[in-house]
């Protein structure tokens, strides 16, 4: 029997589609829930990145998006899944037994710090005039960027957060 034929016979008549498929159906959830995790994520902590810190909040939530960020960017996917599923939580007491839901939150989490980059980047894309345009219509800052930047910033990284989930969907395959 050639190696095709008994990969058919397996794939086809013993049902191996089926994992198949099952595989394709966990590695889509992982990749879409991921990354809408993670453009909740990114996009509060690139709105803080991005404010002015000329309060000491604003200081330490930078510092704090800044280690998130260096820390989820700097250390290899398959390290942090490791530590998430074998480390953090059995050490916080959470048993969790279903594996996929690890793999959400932490490709989330992953994705956060990549979407922040991507929404900050779009931000400091926008001209200053901008800025300077909602403040003259009477906007405070948060009006300003939810009128005014960020629907041009949506524009500006819709494709690069599409090759986000095309690396998403790499990895969680």
């Amino acid at each position: 029997m050639f190696k095709v034929e008994k990969f058919l016979d397996i794939l086809i008549n013993k049902g191996g589609y089926k994992e198949v498929l099952t595989g394709l159906q966990n590695t889509m959830i992982i990749a879409v829930v991921g990354l809408l995790i993670g453009i909740v994520i990114g996009t509060l902590i690139a709105l803080v990145k991005v404010m002015q810190k000329d309060k000491i909040i604003t200081r330490i939530l930078n510092v704090i998006c800044d280690i998130y960020v260096g820390f989820f960017r700097g250390t290899p996917m398959v390290v942090q899944l490791l530590v998430g599923y074998y480390v953090l939580l059995p050490s916080l007491g959470i048993i969790v037994s279903e594996a996929t839901i690890v793999a959400i939150v932490i490709f989330g989490l992953n994705s956060g710090a990549y979407v922040a980059e991507i929404i900050r980047g779009g931000i400091m894309s926008i001209d200053n005039g901008q800025f300077e345009a909602g403040r003259s219509l009477g906007f405070n800052y948060f009006q300003t960027m939810i009128h005014v930047i960020i629907p041009q910033v949506i524009k500006a990284v819709l494709p690069t957060l599409c090759n986000e989930f095309i690396v998403l969907l790499k990895e969680t395959s």
